[in-house]
């Protein structure tokens, strides 16, 4: 086996490492909600996603823009004061992302699968949504997340939420 083999080999062990990070065993989730912490569950199993949080005009215009990378267990979670009308773009955005559309609740409405890079098309959320989390392109499909999964966080503690903290 030459150099470039041993290095793809390494590679994939360290993205199997990464992505059983952001899958969680039953027994193995922590129950104590984080700000800097996303759990997430469905009927494809649980993750935990390390975020950084956008909840001023600022950060949300800012977003993940001009980034070159994102782990593959972190995300940004954008949180808005009342539910409404959500649309993203990816103006700036070097990095093909999910985003996660998300009612006040915790309840994921919609999933935009791998939102093309620098595309200034209006990605549509829905109406009545409190949050987005924006993760790796394509992570969405390959762990099985979907609409109805449910996401804990104590941003959505005080609207009845779903998975409660």
């Amino acid at each position: 086996m030459g150099y470039g083999d041993r290095r793809l080999r390494a590679l994939g062990h360290v993205a199997g490492a990464a992505l059983a990070g952001v899958l969680l065993a039953g027994s193995a989730v922590a129950e104590v909600c984080r700000a800097d912490t996303v759990t997430m569950r469905g009927d494809w199993g649980k993750a935990r996603f390390s975020v950084e949080i956008a909840d001023d005009p600022a950060e949300r215009a800012q977003g993940l823009m001009h980034r070159r990378s994102l782990p593959l267990s972190a995300g940004m979670l954008f949180l808005y004061e009342t539910p409404q009308p959500l649309s993203f773009w990816m103006r700036n955005t070097l990095i093909p992302l999910d985003l996660l559309f998300i009612d006040a609740r915790g309840v994921v409405q919609t999933i935009h699968h791998s939102a093309k890079p620098l595309d200034e098309t209006p990605i549509l959320g829905g109406d009545d949504l409190l949050s987005v989390l924006e993760i790796n392109g394509g992570l969405a499909k390959r762990m099985g997340i979907s609409e109805g999964s449910e996401i804990r966080h104590p941003a959505f503690a005080e609207n009845a939420p779903a998975w409660p903290c």
